[in-house]
């Protein structure tokens, strides 16, 4: 058995499963705390297996907790940044492009120091270690809790990176260290980005894992944890506490993939309504359709693995105004069964609408006789516009697709949505997201350049393919049925000779 943990804005939904059935589940407010609406989910789900606990060989979270962080600014540690590639660069220094309060909440710790590679592997400039001890020095002098370091195309030669972190680490051996080669693609600033973000929530990360453990150890499970991945994979808690950037955008992808896991439909659009927004998106053979242009957290471009995924402020809590004719982004979130007027509060919501219209028994519906009907139908026909208008935006083929419904509030789409073949709401759907925690794939991804003219494609896809497979055995796939999911290639025309930028990504099941 498995239980699986999703934390939302509004609500925390657990569940376990055994092989592909759902035999509990739970729905709880997320507390201001996060960890509080974790533990009430997981203690409801639990006392319902009551001894088959024991049965339990694996948890997967899903958590917010990062993502909010840098959002929010709150609970990041100062951190540093030490960039290796002077002269070139020298125009566009670290965080040359972050919002000041964030930067400034970091602590605006930004150094460049001799050292890089060229695309070839060619040295830009040697690594100084004179200059790098200077820098060390400097960052010593600080309250940074962290260095992330990062180099010229250090994807491809990673040594100058690895060699500054040693030398760091003989410096001063309890500063953690964040390698950009290990987080991001080859793109320089979005990489450093990846690094200096990931460098600040490290603290925040081992009090997480820390109190996840101990939360499972106080309900006798000895099970392992996992946490879910931007790109619908999981990783082991230990690669939390390194990588804890690595979980953003987590929540979209978990409810994508049990989507389609509840459904049956690995091909197809997706809709999680929840509380506060819907997130509409894409399913390519069960996995959520990547996105192919560099995102934003907190407003920082980054190079995540995120899924193609368009949010709209409309959900279940959100507050219908302009009589019926605006419906969200404001919603009351967290405090839905507080202030909606089913449940006794005074703010009319699109829970309210969906439970005047008669698509959903919650509440107290005569606490509602007061809504005119003709408000309850321009909301209605408000939320169905902006649905479609949000499908129609993330389809990207004309014939109809099939579109799964999930989340807490599935019943504020209706059917009949312009290029939508069926509008399909599958058992436990309320909860697909916790589902999707539970399914447990492991990935691992390389990406290099190919120079067609010295090596030929079959033996760059190799290579490539190796050293995937490499990274997702080293974060506990197991190898029986380890296989390449992805082979993408994009040529490079602003180099000086026939390049193509290969990636490769490799997906299996958890070795558990």
């Amino acid at each position: 058995m498995r239980v699986g943990i999703d934390v939302g804005g509004t609500h925390t939904d657990a569940v376990i499963v055994h092989g592909e059935q759902v035999i509990a589940s739970h729905k709880a407010v997320t507390s201001m705390d996060i960890t509080g609406g974790i533990l009430d989910a997981l203690r409801a789900v639990l006392d319902t297996v009551g001894p088959e606990r024991d049965r339990i060989d694996a948890v997967m979270l899903g958590t917010t907790q990062f993502t909010n962080a840098v959002v929010q600014r709150r609970q990041l540690s100062e951190a540093a940044v030490i960039r290796l590639g002077l002269p070139s660069g020298e125009c566009l220094p670290p965080m040359v492009d972050w919002p000041e309060d964030l930067a400034r909440a970091l602590g605006n710790h930004g150094y460049m120091v001799r050292g890089g590679n060229e695309f070839d592997g060619g040295q830009i400039s040697p690594l100084d270690g004179t200059e790098l001890e200077e820098v060390f020095a400097r960052v010593a002098g600080t309250d940074a809790r962290a260095v992330a370091i990062s180099s010229v195309f250090s994807p491809l030669s990673p040594q100058m990176e690895i060699a500054a972190g040693k030398l760091l680490k003989a410096k001063m051996p309890e500063m953690p260290v964040v390698l950009s080669h290990e987080l991001g693609r080859l793109g320089l600033l979005e990489r450093e980005n990846a690094a200096l973000l990931n460098a600040s929530l490290l603290r925040l990360s081992a009090r997480v894992v820390d109190a996840f453990e101990e939360a499972l150890s106080g309900f006798n499970i000895e099970a392992p944890f996992f946490v879910s991945q931007n790109d619908g994979t999981v990783m082991p808690s230990h690669r939390v506490r390194r990588f804890p950037v690595l979980t953003f955008s987590s929540g979209p992808t978990n409810s994508m993939r049990g989507a389609a896991h509840l459904s049956g439909i690995d091909n197809g659009m997706v809709a999680d309504v929840g509380g506060t927004t819907t997130d509409v998106g894409m399913l390519i053979d069960g996995f959520p359709r990547q996105s192919s242009v560099n995102v934003e957290i907190g407003g920082v471009r980054s190079s995540f693995r995120m899924p193609d995924v368009l949010s709209i402020g409309l959900g279940g809590g959100s507050i219908v105004t302009g009589n019926g004719r605006s419906v969200g982004p404001r919603s009351v979130g967290r405090r839905l069964d507080e202030e909606a007027l089913c449940f006794g509060g005074n703010t009319l919501t699109a829970t309210d609408i969906a439970v005047a219209a008669r698509r959903v028994k919650l509440g107290d519906p005569g606490a509602l006789d007061g809504v005119p009907a003709g408000v309850v139908d321009t909301a209605t026909a408000t939320m169905q516009e902006r649905f479609a208008r949000a499908v129609e935006q993330m389809k990207t083929r004309p014939e109809p697709l099939p579109l799964i419904v999930v989340g807490g509030g599935e019943f504020l789409v209706g059917d009949g949505i312009p290029g939508i073949s069926a509008v399909h709401r599958p058992a436990h759907c309320g909860v697909a997201n916790a589902v999707g925690a539970t399914l447990g794939k492991v990935s691992g991804e390389c990406e290099r350049l190919h120079h067609p003219g010295t090596e030929s494609r079959e033996k760059a896809i190799a290579k490539a393919a190796a050293t995937a497979r490499q990274n997702a055995l080293a974060g506990g796939a197991a190898p029986e049925n380890l296989e390449i999911a992805s082979i993408d290639e994009i040529p490079l025309p602003y180099m000086p000779e026939e390049t193509v930028r290969l990636r490769v990504r490799a997906v299996g099941d958890l070795a558990i």
